[in-house]
């Protein structure tokens, strides 16, 4: 019965991570047919773990509106030349997007168009998404 009992326990174990990895949310409220730019200045980065998102200020016809866009995760976005200060809170970008299917502001980033002109790649994840070097 102990025997049992352990072999429980330790299928439990094994298959709880990929519990967890099947339960990641897809990117299915997105529209990943369409793409957005936006123009604005960051308000917020939130440089976590399981997906950065990044809030802008964006100025439409005299008002200020904020749009929320969800990026990669943190290692996906490494690998594309992302850091913690690649944005900052204050800096002026123009955000490429996947907009919400729902019409809320903002979307799944696509890259991010800095104030240099360098464009910064791969932020939504999804596989054939642009991934853009230098100028």
């Amino acid at each position: 019965m102990k025997t049992l009992a352990l072999i429980a326990v330790v299928a439990a174990a094994v298959c709880a991570p990929g519990s967890a990895a099947f339960a990641h949310h897809s990117f299915a409220m997105f529209d990943n047919s369409k793409k957005i730019d936006v123009k604005g200045t960051v308000k917020e980065v939130q440089w976590t773990n399981p997906h950065v998102w990044l809030e802008m200020v964006v100025n439409e016809n005299g008002q200020q509106k904020t749009y929320d866009f969800e990026g990669g995760a943190v290692a996906v976005l490494k690998r594309f030349g992302w850091t913690k200060d690649t944005v900052k809170p204050g800096d002026t970008i123009i955000l490429t997007a996947h907009p919400f299917k729902d019409g809320k502001a903002g979307g799944s980033i696509d890259f991010v168009t800095l104030a240099d002109g360098r464009k910064v790649g791969g932020g939504d994840g999804i596989p054939g998404a642009v991934v853009v070097g230098a100028k």
